[in-house]
């Protein structure tokens, strides 16, 4: 399985920028997909996942009404990110949880596969 992240880059306050994840390999259809993030000198936090089988949506509280998780039929997974803020900068990572269970979906442990990261830069 692999996770290929793509989509950061530099944005003012206030912009927008939408983060892909291109997944393959032989992935079954269940488990949790989602975006962590890393912001320097900070632990990786949870973002948003979904639910594969059944598409629920979670979201953290910090960018709840302002980034929307989306996925595909071709295995792809997206992150809108809106109303962009200088404390949303960090690297940004997609992961994978084949048989994650929906009480881990925000622990970033439980997760198996991972991406190689995209740089997210919001200047004030």
């Amino acid at each position: 399985v692999q996770l290929q992240a793509s989509g950061g880059g530099l944005v003012q306050a206030g912009g927008s920028l939408r983060l892909s994840c291109a997944a393959s390999g032989g992935i079954s259809s269940g488990g949790n997909i989602g975006w962590f993030r890393q912001a320097p000198g900070k632990e990786r936090e949870f973002v948003a996942a979904l639910r594969r089988s059944g598409g629920s949506k979670f979201y953290a509280d910090s960018v709840k009404g302002r980034f929307t998780i989306s996925r595909d039929n071709a295995k792809n997974l997206y992150l809108q990110m809106d109303s962009l803020k200088p404390e949303d900068t960090a690297v940004y990572y997609c992961a994978l949880a084949p048989r994650g269970i929906l009480s881990s979906i925000k622990s970033a442990s439980l997760y198996d596969y991972w991406g190689q990261g995209t740089l997210v830069t919001v200047s004030s």
